[in-house]
């Protein structure tokens, strides 16, 4: 069995670097008609190319230099300790609609990073219904923290870093900004709504700030699906289910579907780590694909 792609999918697979073998794909004519039926791929599409191909992917080294960086660290890192936040509490923020959390996140300063920010970045994706509404979304992507083009732009995933997470989506037939039939709409966030100076990593206490924030997002957008990007987004959805969460290499904890709030959870890299660590992109691919047939299974 062969998946089955079109001029145009193909293309956009080879866009984000990924290259399947001649053997494992039927070229097919693009349907004629209108530009706006779905050209979004099948998900049984997707899933051929993953269930006894995915180890046979490869994915181009076309986006970033390879650095020669070791594997995604290990180093155990704290669990959150319960502070009193300087500045502008929290507080409740479990009741808030979307406007409210949008504005709570724009003017919070529990933590020393509102003094050095330059915007917050609450999240991008499927467009409102009406301002101030949470869009439905069928995908969430969480993230780490904002980089500096991103406290730059006020949105998340921009640079490098947010064309190799596009390219990505795509694959699987999805657009951070596009309209999308139910399926693909898609809501891309981090666990930090602040950039860490420098670019450094997030500290405990100010992801345990920010986690109330998320916690609120996937609660009003209900997404069928969560994928979590980056060890420290991994560790902020996965504390409390899954044990010693701090010391598992991410590695290791891919290929399984967790939960956070009753959402199912898949675990990849980083886009940032990618461009860093090629070889790691055919097992981003498997997670994808993984996530996809999730997502695609009937809600019960």
């Amino acid at each position: 069995m062969s998946l089955q792609l079109d001029q145009r999918r193909r293309a956009m697979l080879a866009e984000m670097g990924v290259h399947l073998p001649e053997a494992a794909v039927t070229l097919t004519e693009p349907e004629s008609g209108p530009s706006s039926v779905d050209t979004r791929p099948a998900a049984a599409d997707i899933l051929h190319a993953s269930a006894g191909r995915v180890a046979a992917v490869g994915w181009a080294a076309g986006s970033g230099r390879p650095a020669g960086a070791s594997a995604p660290p290990t180093t155990p890192v704290p669990r959150p300790i319960a502070m009193q936040p300087s500045g502008h509490a929290l507080g409740p923020v479990a009741d808030l609609s979307w406007s409210a959390l949008q504005q709570a996140v724009a003017g919070c300063e529990a933590c020393t990073l509102c003094q050095q920010r330059r915007h917050t970045v609450f999240g991008t994706g499927a467009p409102e219904p009406s301002p101030g509404e949470a869009p439905p979304v069928d995908w969430m992507i969480v993230g780490e923290a904002p980089g500096e083009h991103e406290d730059l732009q006020g949105e998340p995933f921009v640079g490098q870093a947010g064309r190799l997470l596009d390219n990505m989506l795509k694959a699987v037939g999805l657009q951070r900004h596009a309209e999308q039939a139910p399926g693909g709409r898609v809501y891309i966030t981090n666990v930090l709504k602040c950039r860490p100076p420098g670019n450094r990593n997030p500290q405990p206490d100010e992801v345990a700030r920010c986690e109330p924030y998320l916690r609120r997002q996937v609660a009003l957008l209900r997404p069928r699906i969560i994928v979590a990007m980056g060890r420290f987004a991994v560790q902020s959805l996965l504390r409390d289910s899954v044990a010693d969460i701090e010391s598992q290499p991410l590695g290791r904890l891919r290929g399984q579907i967790y939960a956070y709030e009753g959402v199912p959870v898949v675990v990849t890299y980083h886009p940032a780590y990618l461009l860093r660590n090629l070889v790691d992109k055919r097992k981003a691919w498997a997670d994808l694909c993984l996530a996809l047939s999730t997502a695609s299974r009937p809600q019960g």
